[in-house]
């Protein structure tokens, strides 16, 4: 398939990269900076780089106190892909995400969310609200890693196994939050990443919520 990957120099995008590229998938990088430069947040450049792509992997993060950055990106984002055709996949985050028997979302329980990091998860929400309010002519899904999300080497034991699982939000709803026996919510960025390529390859989810964690 023919892949372009937005943030891909990224973190969590050099390792959705890396598996593309394994795969044998024909992937673009885009950046604001690296390989073909795209402004996320201009609907008409998103609209030509996404022109002849199968799929559109957004892995952006915006940088620390430009948090408010992520509405004008996802806007961007969705109505560039839709103009374009292709199917927008979105590596978003943890916060929207239910915690299983209590009635919240992950941004509402510091156990999963901490003070420091509220102002990023409170994007990944505004990020999925804004998915959520797209017409249909958006072809999205928003992938949501367990609260732990880290490359592989910085987390052992445990993470970079070469499996996940999953929970999909069905009929428009938000799916619980992926914890493991142990009682914590992990995800490699290696593992995360064969989940997205998974996406890819055979969708599972259309306009709705993917959560991942080991």
């Amino acid at each position: 398939m023919r892949i372009l990957i937005i943030g891909g120099t990224g973190a969590a995008g050099s390792r959705i990269a890396a598996e593309a590229q394994r795969r044998g998938h024909a992937i673009t990088i885009a950046s604001r900076t690296t390989g073909m430069r795209v402004d996320a947040s201009d609907t008409e450049a998103v609209a030509a780089a996404a022109a002849r792509m199968d799929v559109v992997i957004a892995a952006t993060r915006p940088a620390l106190g430009r948090e408010a950055d992520v509405v004008a990106v996802t806007a961007g984002l969705t109505t560039g892909t839709a103009r374009a055709g292709a199917r927008l996949l979105v590596v978003g985050g943890a916060s929207p995400l239910r915690v299983p028997g209590t009635g919240r979302t992950a941004i509402e329980d510091p156990r999963w969310v901490p003070p420091t990091i509220r102002p990023i998860a409170a994007a990944s929400t505004r990020q999925l609200e804004i998915l959520q309010s797209a017409g249909r002519e958006s072809a999205w899904t928003y992938l949501a890693p367990a609260a732990d999300f880290a490359p592989a080497a910085d987390r052992t034991p445990g993470l970079g196994q070469g499996s996940y699982r999953l929970h999909l939000g069905r009929d428009g709803s938000v799916p619980d939050l992926v914890i493991a026996a142990d009682g914590t919510s992990r995800i490699s960025m290696e593992d995360f990443a064969l989940a997205v390529l998974d996406e890819v390859e055979e969708p599972r989810m259309l306009r709705g919520v993917i959560a991942v964690g080991t």
